[in-house]
Parts: C-alpha cells; sequence; structure tokens
C-alpha cells in the first residue's frame, strides 16, 4: 500500500509483485521515496531466468487449482465409470488458454479421468496440448502471437469470431475453464452469458483471469454465481488456496533472482545484468519500465 511504501527508507530494495500498470498509486509511491522496486512478474523469459520465474510457478498452482474447483463444484462425476447399475460417462471438459496455466488444468483434469479439449489463439500451444493427452480446437483463425511465447490482444471482429466459433464446443461441455490472459492488460472476453446459456444444467464455469476483469462475462474474483443453472465460479489468489507449495515455489524464484546479485562484498545491483535489468521496474526515484513510465505520464 503507499502508505506503508512511504516509510521505507531511501535506496531500500523491495522485491514481489508490483503488477505496475494496474498499481499506479503504488509506483508513485516507491518513486517519491526513492526505493529500488524488483517485479518478480517482468523477469525475462529467457533460459537463464527460468529458475527465477514466479508468473510461471504460480500459474502451476493457479491450473492445478483451477481444475479442482472444477471437479468439487461439478455435480457428477469426471471420470468414466462401468457399474453393474450402468456406465456413467466421463465428464466433458472444455479449457481456454493453454499457457502455464492451462497445460497444468488440462493435465490435472486428465488425471481425474475426464475427456478435455483444449483452445489457445496461438497455434503453437496444440502441440503441448496434445501431449498432455486432451483435443486441440482448430477454430479456423488467425494465429495471435506475442513476445515471450505470450498471446496479444485482438481485434474486436477476430474476437467475436472467436466467440462465434466457440460457442457450440462451451454448449457440450460439462466444465468450462478459462486461464487466457495478454500481459499487461486487462483479461480478454472470450465467454459472454450467451453463449453459456447452452451449457448442461449444473454445468461449472471457473475463471482464473476474474482478478484481472475476466474471461468470462460477469465473473468476479472470489464470488460464486449461478446463471441461469450453471455455476460460474471466479478464482481470487488461487496460489494462496495452495499456500505450502505455492511459498516452496515462490521462495526458490527470489532466491535464485537476489543471488544474481551477490558478491563477496555483498549485495548490488548490477543493472548490466539482462535480468536484474529487466525486473527493475524504479530505481532511486526513476521509474525504468516503459509501459508503467508511460502510463503514469499519461495521467499526469
Amino acid at each position: 500500500l503507499p502508505d506503508q511504501i512511504a516509510r521505507l527508507r531511501r535506496g531500500a530494495v523491495t522485491v514481489g509483485f508490483v503488477t505496475g500498470p494496474g498499481e499506479l498509486d503504488g509506483i508513485r509511491a516507491l518513486r517519491g521515496c526513492g526505493t529500488t522496486a524488483l517485479a518478480m512478474e517482468l523477469v525475462p523469459r529467457i533460459s537463464r531466468a527460468q529458475s527465477m520465474d514466479a508468473l510461471t510457478s504460480q500459474a502451476l498452482v493457479a491450473g492445478y487449482r483451477c481444475a479442482l474447483e472444477a471437479a468439487m463444484r461439478l455435480p457428477r462425476f469426471f471420470p468414466l465409470f462401468m457399474t453393474a447399475a450402468g456406465t456413467v460417462r466421463p465428464a466433458k471438459v472444455l479449457v481456454l488458454g493453454a499457457g502455464v496455466a492451462g497445460l497444468q488444468a488440462i493435465a490435472t483434469a486428465k488425471r481425474l479421468g475426464a475427456v478435455v479439449e483444449a483452445y489457445d489463439v496461438r497455434p503453437s500451444s496444440a502441440d503441448e496440448v496434445k501431449s498432455m493427452g486432451a483435443t486441440f480446437l482448430d477454430l479456423g483463425l488467425d494465429a495471435i502471437e506475442g513476445t515471450g511465447g505470450y498471446a496479444r490482444e485482438q481485434s474486436e471482429d477476430r474476437a467475436a469470431r472467436q466467440q462465434e466459433a466457440l460457442t457450440p464446443y462451451i454448449s457440450k461441455a460439462d466444465a468450462l475453464i478459462t486461464t487466457a490472459a495478454v500481459p499487461g492488460r486487462p483479461a480478454p472476453r472470450l465467454v459472454t452469458r450467451a453463449m453459456l446459456a447452452g451449457m448442461p444444467a449444473g454445468a461449472v464455469v471457473v475463471d482464473l483471469a476474474a482478478e484481472s476483469g475476466g474471461n468470462v462475462e460477469g465473473a468476479r474474483p472470489g464470488e460464486t454465481l449461478d446463471v441461469d443453472g450453471v455455476t460460474l465460479h471466479g478464482m481470487a489468489d488461487p496460489a494462496s488456496a495452495m499456500p505450502v507449495d505455492a511459498s516452496r515455489l515462490y521462495a526458490k524464484n527470489v532466491t535464485n533472482l537476489l543471488a544474481l546479485g551477490l558478491s563477496a562484498e555483498g549485495w548490488s545491483l548490477d543493472l548490466a545484468d539482462e535480468v536484474l535489468d529487466g525486473v527493475c521496474i524504479v530505481h532511486e526515484g526513476t521509474v525504468r519500465h516503459a509501459p508503467t513510465a508511460a502510463l503514469l505520464e499519461e495521467e499526469g
């Protein structure tokens, strides 16, 4: 919080998720008190920084938790059961977004015995989806590939065509899990309330992106809503629901990052190192992250 940041001494170094574009008051406070802030969400997507990538480690936890939330809220089994009383067909699960969180949701749903389909705007995700045992949906749309392996924002026309193409798949799903995100932007709207209308009674929708605006219309973080017989659950800080492993992974990310600045003389911020340079969002009163600096300038 800005008032807490203001109590930091000049020259102090903070490490954590800063989320600059969404927390401009905090950035102003960091700039005003002359501290240095290292933002874990800005770790470059390069090989030598993989062990410091907190976005990936926490997305792993989040994707796993999403699948569990869907399984617990769905009023039927995920796996196939063949019994003397009859056969119970496996649940059909659709995952939108095949980043780290989406792939982990796919893997977990498959382990629980569901039949899983998945979609991502990046065709390059198809092989990863298939390696998890799921079916990748080809909607016949142009690719949307951003930098660093992330998706980028799409046009309104493409978004409308994508929604239209996804609707029949959503209507056949017992559980829908959405994990799509665009760095530094509100979550893309993938699913409207009208698209949920065709889902079976008792179907479950879990929106991992609820905190950043939601992939599903009407999703609110930490709330479970009934949308005409469909359960819509907005995730809120999912990693905190698995605190032991989430904390262990995050602590290792931070330790590995700080180790870059260690020497016999102690710790120092070496901005010649591309990883430390990339994560340094504020340094001694200067906002170094260009998109955040631009937003601050726009707001005066």
